[in-house]
């Protein structure tokens, strides 16, 4: 179980770095609601990223992932493809960053945010998290490489729910704050400033560099 901790702790951090999902929980954080809209966004963001994991691992499962502890051809395939995926994907969105960090823009929904019902609130986290171009292939690779390590059902649940938590870090962190600090405001605020400027060359870093690893990953698996 170490081991498969080991594997997918990078994959976690890569998802709990999501300037996009932050910032849209500090708009959140702001509305009349907040309390209860931020918590149903964290509640939205972890079943989407805990369904999708565990879809993984049934696939996984039932698709012989791994031979005698050792990953299967199809996994190694299957992050070949998500890295060259996501490393393309960091090209690009490098390559479309605004020369000036001022220039960039949220997108339009984000005006919105304020008039969201409870609902959308909690269908927002588990778009952002499930859906999102950089999560979701760093969730199924994640499932993939927990599948993979031979484990017994009970410690890839458990290796799932420590990726989770991890996955998580970055949108909970500022609810922690929201709830516990009495001028959280002014701290959130500056978090957000930064993440929305940022988004764009944090995202293609990320894209970047996740994508080189599950290639290495990939190449690793099918050449053993």
């Amino acid at each position: 179980m170490g081991h498969a901790v080991g594997d997918v702790l990078g994959l976690a951090a890569g998802v709990a770095v999501s300037p996009l999902p932050i910032v849209a929980i500090i708009l959140i954080l702001a509305t009349p609601q907040g309390r209860l809209n931020g918590l149903l966004f964290a509640l939205g963001w972890v079943l989407g990223l805990a369904a999708l994991g565990a879809i993984m691992l049934a696939v996984g499962g039932t698709g012989g992932a791994s031979a005698h502890k050792h990953p299967a051809t199809w996994v190694g395939a299957l992050k070949l493809a998500l890295g060259a995926l996501l490393a393309l994907f960091g090209v690009r969105q490098w390559q479309r960053r605004p020369k000036d960090a001022s220039q960039a823009q949220l997108p339009k929904w984000m005006a919105a945010i304020d008039r969201f019902t409870p609902v959308k609130i909690l269908g927002l986290g588990l778009l952002l998290s499930a859906a999102n171009l950089k999560n979701a292939p760093l969730t199924i690779a994640a499932g993939a490489s927990i599948s993979s390590a031979g484990l017994p059902v009970p410690q890839q649940i458990g290796t799932l729910a420590i990726f989770v938590v991890i996955a998580s870090l970055g949108v909970l962190a500022p609810l922690a704050v929201y709830l516990a600090m009495a001028d959280a405001r002014s701290v959130l605020g500056n978090w957000r400033d930064w993440a929305a400027l940022h988004n764009v060359a944090v995202m293609a870093v990320l894209f970047f560099v996740l994508g080189l690893k599950l290639l290495g990953d990939g190449i690793s698996i099918l050449a053993t």
